[in-house]
């Protein structure tokens, strides 16, 4: 489809953020078991019923907005959760390991800030006041995980890593 309009582009990176919402269901169980700080753990694991609501708000965005989303893979995404595994293939388990994954993490977020703050500006842009609401809590929600990540490094997630020997 191409993206001619600012409808198109609004499915399209509509349809984009559910399809990294979809991957990052699969990665946080993942990275949650790999990580050895308790605090980095259950945020992995909080953020990911976070995200399983996330993807639920999109469809019901979906259905009250009348939309079809595209089907399709976002390639972003798939390269981030893709760093992960390196890190995983690469690190041994432990404060190491758990600094690399908070980077890798705050990637994620960072590029979810990204698309859910375009999402908001289009929707507005188009008068879709109602999804502009759903995706400002999606928003939210990625904000306070990105600082959560933050918080876990600064009390001593990434200090222990730095004081590592090889």
């Amino acid at each position: 489809m191409a993206r001619t309009t600012v409808d198109d582009l609004f499915i399209h990176e509509l349809s984009d953020v559910y399809s990294a919402e979809k991957q990052i269901t699969k990665a946080l169980p993942r990275l949650a078991r790999a990580a050895t700080n308790p605090k980095l753990s259950e945020a992995f694991t909080s953020h990911l019923e976070e995200t399983q609501g996330q993807i639920e708000r999109i469809d019901q965005l979906v259905e009250q907005a009348g939309l079809k989303l595209k089907r399709m893979k976002c390639v972003a995404m798939e390269g981030l959760v893709e760093e992960s595994k390196e890190l995983l293939d690469e690190i041994e388990k432990g404060e190491v390991l758990d600094a690399a994954l908070i980077g890798a993490c705050q990637k994620v977020e960072h590029y979810e800030i990204a698309s859910y703050g375009t999402l908001i500006a289009m929707a507005k842009h188009l008068g879709m006041t109602d999804a502009a609401n759903l995706l400002a809590e999606t928003l939210a929600e990625e904000k306070s995980a990105d600082e959560k990540l933050s918080a876990i490094a600064e009390q001593g997630g990434n200090q222990a890593a730095t004081m590592t020997k090889k």
